[in-house]
């Protein structure tokens, strides 16, 4: 296969992938601040980022995948009182949640899951490193600050010079911080709130430090992909690397990825434009798979635009994949790399995760594999569709878990299926298609010449 190239965000080009060790990768990605349900923004980071480590392990390369879970942070102080419960509490319930959606897109679990609140003492442990080369500091109130100035490669990754930034603050300054662009370490707790111990009283980390600290322990003081959604790329990951590469003295990650921005309707998701979705809302109304193949029909970097409409639109093009696989049983053997279309799979694969265009040779033998009913054809568009998480259940299972309440052009498409299947004497997968359509609350009614009409049972 060729050489995988991955557009990195720090060099911003695609690079040849060169892991640290050959035929290992040691993966992390920002995962989430558990006080609520997760969005479909969330959504997009798991999807991709499952997609990733799944293709590097198909590559052949043994891969430790990292993605943290932060327990502890403003927002779940403050959750956990309004809702009369414990932090613990509060953080336990929405994990489990997480995990419950995940598991439903297909997402494979990381290889570690750290939580912020069992790395306190790696994250003292930097504090302290940083402190003693001066680049952190601590005020009068209590908090510990990191000195972004005293950071030569502030802004690499955002490409943001401080010049820049320090003009366009706006915030009300801390009189505390020797520069208003600093950033909080250690921040002293309040009265009431959790705390631990540390060189400068009780109190509790910054959000930033909390995965150097945990990157650092899992997969060493450099790596090689760390990921995220791009609205992490300033000023998290820019400080991550201000943290990090302050303390050790190192490159901290050799390759930066980022997923693009989820609007939609064309608009930024917001709770206060009434445009926000749980993943839950959104596996009320769709199949969990047929969310995965949206999120990755869409190349990684680039923004993906949530509608209904969209999402009826997968759910038509998943089920062309699934047909293709009701008259033709996929054989046991493993895939034919040669063959062609797994060949032009693996290039748009190794081509920056290219998932529309590999996604594109699916559907190339999908229509093959409806003329010809070969197995191996099946079998090739099975497995390819597996590295994606795609096509695993049976044709049977997925036609079984459709949705009763099809929409009009899903109808139409199943209709124009059959009169097709009829066309080509292929009568029993006509009678399929009605039988499934009667399953699915719709009965159909063939008028002379050749028109079928059909209604809601």
């Amino acid at each position: 296969m060729s050489r995988l190239k991955i557009y990195n965000t720090l060099a911003r080009e695609k690079q040849d992938f060169v892991p640290r060790q050959p035929g290992q990768v040691r993966m992390y990605v920002c995962g989430m601040t558990v006080y609520d349900y997760c969005h479909i923004g969330h959504a997009r980071v798991m999807v991709v980022f499952d997609m990733v480590q799944r293709w590097l392990r198909a590559s052949g390369f043994a891969v430790t995948y990292v993605r943290n879970i932060t327990d502890i942070d403003d927002k779940i102080i403050k959750r956990a009182a309004e809702n009369g419960e414990s932090i613990s509490q509060l953080t336990a319930r929405f994990i489990d949640a997480m995990n419950e959606d995940a598991a439903a897109l297909g997402v494979q679990r990381p290889d570690h899951e750290p939580r912020a609140t069992e790395y306190i003492p790696q994250m003292i442990a930097m504090i302290e490193t940083l402190e003693q080369k001066a680049l952190a500091y601590q005020v009068m109130q209590g908090d510990v600050n990191y000195a972004v100035r005293k950071f030569d490669g502030y802004g690499k990754l955002s490409g943001k010079s401080l010049d820049d930034l320090r003009a366009g603050e706006r915030v009300e300054v801390d009189s505390d911080k020797h520069d208003p662009l600093d950033f909080v370490l250690w921040k002293q707790a309040k009265e009431g709130e959790p705390f631990w111990e540390s060189p400068w009283g009780r109190g509790r980390p910054g959000w930033h430090i909390e995965c150097s600290a945990m990157s650092g322990a899992l997969l060493g003081e450099t790596f090689d992909i760390h990921g995220g959604g791009a609205d992490l790329q300033f000023p998290h990951h820019e400080n991550e690397i201000a943290q990090s590469e302050g303390a050790h003295g190192c490159t901290f990650v050799n390759t930066w990825m980022h997923n693009g921005f989820v609007r939609v309707d064309n608009e930024k998701m917001s709770k206060s434009l009434g445009n926000f979705f749980t993943i839950r809302d959104v596996l009320a109304k769709y199949d969990a798979e047929v969310v995965r193949f949206f999120i990755l029909r869409a190349h990684y970097r680039s923004p993906l635009n949530y509608s209904d409409a969209h999402l009826d639109d997968a759910q038509h093009a998943l089920t062309r994949l699934y047909s293709a696989l009701r008259e033709a049983t996929p054989d046991d053997a493993p895939i034919d790399w040669q063959e062609d279309h797994a060949q032009r799979f693996a290039a748009a694969m190794n081509d920056d995760f290219n998932t529309p265009i590999a996604i594109a040779v699916l559907f190339e033998l999908a229509g093959e594999t409806n003329k010809t009913h070969s197995p191996v054809l099946a079998r090739q568009l099975k497995k390819l569709a597996g590295l994606l998480g795609l096509v695993e259940r049976s044709s049977h299972d997925f036609f079984q878990a459709a949705p009763a309440g099809l929409d009009e052009a899903a109808i139409q498409t199943r209709i124009a299926e059959r009169s097709a299947a009829k066309k080509a004497k292929d009568f029993a997968l006509a009678d399929r298609i009605r039988a499934e359509l009667e399953q699915q609350g719709v009965a159909l009614e063939d008028k002379p010449g050749g028109v079928t009409e059909w209604r809601r049972t």
